[in-house]
């Protein structure tokens, strides 16, 4: 090898065939030359380089190709980039027509890696055909047309398979939460069905869950869900009540506390509604939550107070028929109280004390109604006594007509009273023939003893043994009328004692988003 101390090159230069392209310092005006033909080396330094490397051929000039144009291409010659980019678009521009002969909108496609040929993306629109999803349903989410149907949409529909989601329900499962094609099956959906056991869900229920709100598979673990469940157990829900309350209206996992859950508790309270009875409302009817606080609940609250119900009695009222804040009230109280007038059986102030012992008179139907209405009136009661009755205890009007007829036949034949009595207390049909009016009738007739029907009835079991050892009845053991107890809602459970972790939710503080 030959050093050449030449003033045009360092002396540290070694010119060898192996080493042109780092060490060689008249690599880059070989390139430029190659390139533009219009620089030419010093003779001296050509002279250098032809020595030290006689077996490459010189670099082209002018810009003429050394190979011959007729020789088939090198297999070792690759695109260049703007040919690739060219490629593509053209590829793209293709996969776009066939889309859009589909009835397909691709205008939201743009940025996102598709497949390069139409057989491909034919594949994909079959595949979720398939699963019955409709040409709309991808308009509607046109990215899923970007996941891999081996690599991304069958990993997927196979571990919800195997958690025991349903495949009757797995179109409407996309339809609601198709991003869940995009899902990694191991750092997206185990973490969240983890999560959901944690919160004692059974195993079996969780697909159920699933298929009922798919959108839990997108939330953050420690955001939405952790704080709405910890303000339900803060508030007086019963921890081990948690599991059974988000199986049945999985929903409350996706709502905002500050926005949502707490506004809605503390309008119960606002009602006379305490906040435990508003927990324990909470963990019998779940869904009471999903009812839009503004929308919904506040109205129908205002039209029960325009139909006759007192304020003081809303929460009594809530708590005995919580789903007479979600429902279409307005309609409902216009045709009930026309239902009531025409029949001659109340009025509007009538109407809200009827709500009061029985909300359930909001729902009930014309048909039922004129049933029970005209039974009564076969037994002999006149108009103006039906009315009293159905007033004073609308609770007739919903019992089973033949229940009624025994009650009623027992009463003439072997109680031998007068009608009177029974439109004094019209609540006689609402006890068990069996189990309370046969045995407690025969131990005052065996007694001896004369007493009204509310006297005999309305009081416990207890309550009444501690009556038949009277010798005679006071007038303040006299009966009161039969009512709702807002304390059947308050009464202690020793298992309300919540965990350290699900202390009182800070009131100031903010759940994340989804």
């Amino acid at each position: 090898m030959k050093l050449i101390t030449d003033p045009i090159m360092p002396k540290t230069s070694v010119l060898s065939s192996g080493c042109l392209t780092h060490r060689n310092p008249f690599a880059k005006i070989l390139t430029f030359t190659r390139n533009h033909g219009e620089c030419k080396l010093p003779a001296r330094a050509y002279a250098a380089y032809s020595t030290s490397a006689p077996k490459r051929a010189s670099p082209p000039v002018h810009g003429r190709r050394t190979q011959n144009p007729n020789s088939p291409p090198s297999l070792y010659s690759r695109p260049s980039l703007l040919q690739m980019k060219n490629d593509k678009a053209a590829n793209r521009v293709r996969v776009y027509e066939f889309l859009r002969g589909l009835g397909i909108v691709p205008d939201e496609l743009d940025g996102l890696e598709l497949p390069v040929t139409v057989d491909v993306m034919r594949e994909r629109i079959d595949f979720l055909h398939s699963l019955g999803l409709t040409v709309d349903d991808i308009n509607n989410y046109p990215l899923a047309l970007g996941c891999s149907v081996k690599k991304n949409m069958i990993p997927v529909l196979d571990y919800l398979g195997t958690l025991g989601v349903r495949k009757s329900v797995i179109t409407e499962f996309l339809r609601r939460y198709p991003q869940v094609l995009h899902s990694s099956v191991v750092v997206d959906l185990k973490p969240v069905v983890t999560y959901l056991q944690g919160l004692d869900i059974r195993p079996v229920d969780v697909p159920r869950v699933l298929e009922r709100y798919p959108e839990v598979l997108g939330f953050k673990l420690e955001g939405t869900m952790s704080t709405s469940v910890a303000y339900l157990v803060g508030i007086g829900v019963a921890r081990r009540e948690i599991g059974r309350v988000l199986t049945r209206y999985p929903e409350i996992l996706g709502m905002r506390v500050a926005r949502m859950i707490k506004p809605f508790v503390e309008y119960l309270e606002t009602l006379g509604l305490p906040r435990l009875a508003a927990a324990r409302l909470i963990e019998k009817s779940p869904h009471i939550l999903g009812f839009g606080l503004e929308d919904k609940v506040k109205p129908n609250v205002e039209a029960l107070v325009e139909f006759g119900v007192r304020r003081e009695s809303l929460g009594s009222v809530i708590a005995q028929y919580p789903e007479i804040m979600g429902i279409e009230l307005k309609n409902k109280l216009v045709s009930q109280l026309s239902l009531f007038e025409s029949n001659m059986l109340a009025g509007r102030d009538e109407l809200g004390k009827m709500i009061e012992k029985m909300p359930q008179t909001v729902s009930l139907g014309r048909a039922t109604v004129l049933k029970h209405v005209d039974f009564l009136k076969k037994c002999g009661f006149s108009l103006k006594q039906v009315s009293k009755m159905v007033v004073g205890c609308p609770q007739i009007l919903a019992l089973n007509v033949d229940i009624m007829s025994m009650s009623f036949e027992y009463f003439q034949m072997e109680m031998d009273r007068d009608l009177e009595d029974l439109v004094e207390f019209p609540a006689y049909f609402t006890y068990s023939l069996e189990s309370t009016i046969k045995p407690r009738h025969q131990m005052i007739a065996k007694k001896g003893l004369k007493c009204s029907l509310g006297w005999l009835l309305n009081c416990t079991d207890e309550k009444f043994e501690e009556r038949m050892s009277y010798d005679s009845i006071g007038i303040e053991e006299m009966e009161a009328e039969p009512s709702f107890d807002m304390n059947t809602f308050l009464e202690p459970r020793e298992e309300d004692e919540s965990e350290d972790e699900y202390s009182e939710y800070d009131k100031d503080s903010e759940d994340e988003d989804m």
